[in-house]
Order: structure tokens, then sequence, then C-alpha cells
């Protein structure tokens, strides 16, 4: 058998989990992303309820600081949702091995 059919399936097997390498990859780099977006939400919303106690209470119209922190701590809960699920991996088809009839 010439040596380089020994490398075949070795290659092969590269090849097939290179994609799931990139894709974890991907995947940490989101739940960075949304964790830093949780903490910023979060930071947000203190900063509402800091100015919601400086509006001025004889204006004829008034900015619903509630209704603003409500949506913001939703939109985080949304996302802390999603950071929280469980990972799972998808099932991959074993590989045959046997490549010889």
């Amino acid at each position: 058998m010439h040596p380089s059919f020994r490398l075949l399936p070795f290659a092969l097997a590269i090849a097939a989990f290179a994609p799931f390498s990139v894709a974890y990859a991907d995947d940490d780099r989101e739940r960075e992303n949304l964790a830093r977006l949780e903490h910023e939400l979060a930071l947000l919303t203190r900063e509402v309820r800091a100015a919601r106690g400086d509006a001025p209470t004889r204006a004829r119209i008034h900015f619903q600081y509630e209704d603003l922190a409500r949506d913001l701590e939703m939109i985080r809960a949304g996302i802390a949702d999603h950071l929280s699920a469980p990972r799972q991996p998808r099932p991959v088809e074993p590989l045959k091995g046997d490549y010889r009839r």
C-alpha cells in the first residue's frame, strides 16, 4: 500500500472536524459579545433609573423612564436566557474507518 493512502483516513478526519472547531470559535466569540452586551445593558439600566430621579416633576410631558428600564431589562433577560441555555453539540455520524472492499 502506498504511504499516502495510510494518511487518507487521518486527512479526512481532520477535514471533517475542521468546520466544528471554527463553529465553536464563532460560538465563543458570540457568547463573549452577548455577555458584554448584557453587562452594558445592566449598567445602562442603572443610568436610566438615576436619570429618572433627576427628571423634572413639573414638566408638561414626562419621559417614561420606567418603560425604558423595563424594556432594557427584558432585552437583558433575553440575552441572559440565551447565554444560560445548555450548549448541545450536534450529533456527528461516525466515520466508517474501513475503506477497502
